[in-house]
């Protein structure tokens, strides 16, 4: 059965890193944006990760500028925002595509271990959803990610056991991952 640890990746100076070295470990991989309405959720995904990291935690995180341009810069550039900005301390990997005929290996994979369900009720996650499936359409059936801050729990054999979409209130992403690390 295929996990998260046979993919392999590059970090922000472009380097492979098999994801294999994080064996073990529960995950949350995410894919962020620097000018989303969601960025504020570096906020507590570092406080997260500055809380559980010592426990075996550790956070993906993988910029993508398909969601309405939103994270234009640069790796350094989106790096520099986030360390200063949030002081986020959790890896960055260098800027890739999750959708699309480009779409990295590892998002497809996530998307099709943890499919779209939805962004829940209500008027903003209505609006989120006709917002997304326009900016979509091009991507047909290889919309893996519907969204920016899109996140993945990973269990410590490397298995995809939740997908929570930016709308998810954090509170629940960290009792999942809290429950997860409790295992």
């Amino acid at each position: 059965m295929k996990t998260v640890y046979d993919f392999t990746v590059k970090d922000m100076e472009k380097n492979e890193v098999n994801l294999g070295k994080y064996e073990g470990k529960v995950l949350l991989i995410v894919n962020t944006a620097t000018g989303c309405g969601f960025t504020p959720h570096y906020e507590p995904l570092e406080a997260m990760y500055g809380e559980y990291r010592d426990k075996g935690f550790e956070i993906l995180d993988f910029p993508c500028n398909q969601f309405a341009n939103q994270a234009p810069g640069s790796e350094e550039e989106i790096h520099d925002f986030c360390t200063i900005k949030f002081g986020t301390e959790f890896p960055q990997f260098a800027k890739i595509d999750v959708n699309g005929e480009n779409a990295d290996p590892l998002f497809a994979f996530l998307a099709s271990e943890k499919p779209f369900e939805s962004f829940g009720k209500g008027l903003k996650n209505i609006a989120l959803k006709k917002f997304a499936d326009a900016n979509n359409k091009k991507f047909g059936d290889k919309a893996y990610i519907k969204w920016n801050f899109t996140k993945f729990l990973v269990n410590r054999k490397g298995e995809v056991v939740a997908r929570f979409e930016p709308t998810t209130d954090m509170k629940d992403v960290l009792s999942a991952v809290i429950e997860e690390l409790e295992k």
